[in-house]
């Protein structure tokens, strides 16, 4: 059997590492301490090198980092990678005996530390979870407009990609159904997967990280796909025993993030979907003039991030820089590539299902209204989501004149 190998097309900005958010009473005496990181180094896949968590310079940070809280009394609380900033940041706790403002003077001065402060308090004004305000389709797509008429109720998205993280506090409840298509490992949480699950489903209003573009959707997390150094891999096999898995058990939309060769088994899986009228949405490849495959087949929507010249004009372009989402052990990162830019057109392509349920897959395709000019480096895309809505409401829902 012909092997795809498939690699993901994301290059994950920020892998943030965090152990939850501290009860409040401790935070009122808890501290910030940067320990310097080395420099990010990128792989010409574009995976990170080095990684934050598990190299044996984090080991050394770690270690320095205890040196630093033993040394003035203070209990190491966790740790926040911050590679653009360029710095490790640990949260320690100091001893009530001991006065706040002097101890962040004093470990300011110590010369493995970069700085220290005060956790400072805050008060969200408007939405309920905090990166909401980050989040590119918040400003771009006026998520909150189009919740007040949509929010993806009813509709059922596969994702086929790497591990979701089932019980991240933004997807409790989001995965209906969790199945493990590569037989040869145990099934793992995994970074690729988790990010692309929380920009289609993140909850909405938890008072936690994101809100996902369709948040009362709910998904399939299909991994076909493994976690391998620096990116995920998925072969022809696992894809279509997913394919096959979502086909079968009524997904209405498939998300698929990754690219490789023309495969004879996933095109016919593909055109047995959309033969069932399921909607099939794919990242696309640089590499690629018409965007790879499955991208490039028939009816399937095809997702960019950055514009290219001499491309197809039915290629979609979405946010897909610098976008917040889930990540493994219950934390949120920075991520960005076309993977994730997919992730926004399948949210979005359930919040059109719901207004349009009786729709077929190329009804739903066709009513995506794009506009003439890509705004380059805005981030926005070339949907027009506000049309898009009024033409499908019959009402204005954003940017009204």
């Amino acid at each position: 059997m012909l092997a795809l190998w498939i690699g993901m097309l994301c290059t994950v900005a920020v892998q943030a590492q965090g152990q939850g958010r501290p009860d409040s009473s401790a935070e009122a005496r808890q501290i910030l301490v940067m320990l310097h990181l080395p420099a990010a180094h990128f792989r010409p896949d574009a995976s990170y090198g080095g990684g934050y968590r598990n190299d044996n310079a984090g080991h050394s940070r770690l270690t320095i980092a205890q040196e630093v809280a033993d040394q003035y009394r203070l209990t190491l609380v966790s740790r926040w990678p911050m590679p653009t900033l360029g710095v490790d940041c640990f949260v320690m706790t100091v001893p009530p005996d001991r006065d706040l403002e002097d101890t962040v003077k004093l470990v300011s001065a110590d010369s493995r530390v970069e700085w220290a402060q005060e956790i400072q308090s805050f008060v969200t004004l408007g939405e309920a979870d905090p990166l909401y305000p980050i989040q590119p389709s918040a400003t771009f797509w006026h998520l909150d407009r189009l919740h007040t008429v949509a929010t993806g109720k009813g509709v059922r998205i596969a994702v086929i990609d790497s591990g979701v993280e089932e019980d991240h506090p933004d997807l409790l409840g989001q995965v209906t159904a969790r199945e493990n298509f590569v037989t040869q490992q145990a099934y793992a949480a995994e970074s690729h997967g988790t990010a692309v699950a929380g920009i289609i489903v993140a909850l909405r209003d938890n008072k936690l990280g994101i809100t996902g573009i369709a948040p009362d959707a709910k998904i399939m997390a299909l991994r076909a796909c493994w976690q391998e150094g620096g990116k995920s891999l998925c072969n022809s096999f696992t894809i279509g025993q997913a394919l096959n898995f979502a086909i079968l058990n009524g997904a209405k939309i498939v998300n698929m993030s990754f690219a490789g060769p023309r495969d004879q088994l996933i095109k016919r899986l593909i055109e047995a979907a959309q033969q069932r009228g399921m909607l099939i949405v794919a990242a696309t490849t640089a590499d690629d003039a018409d965007g790879g495959f499955p991208a490039s087949m028939p009816g399937v929507l095809a997702v960019a991030d950055k514009i290219q010249s001499a491309r197809p004009a039915s290629i979609l372009y979405a946010p897909g820089q610098g976008i917040p989402t889930t990540t493994p052990h219950h934390a949120w990162s920075l991520v960005s590539g076309s993977s994730f830019s997919a992730a926004h057109v399948s949210g979005l392509a359930a919040l059109l299902v719901q207004l349009r349920p009786g729709n077929n897959a190329e009804q739903i395709r066709k009513s995506v209204v794009t506009r003439s000019a890509y705004i380059s480096g805005a981030g926005s895309g070339n949907i027009d989501v506000c049309v898009t809505f009024r033409k499908l409401v019959e009402k204005c829902i954003c940017e009204c004149q």
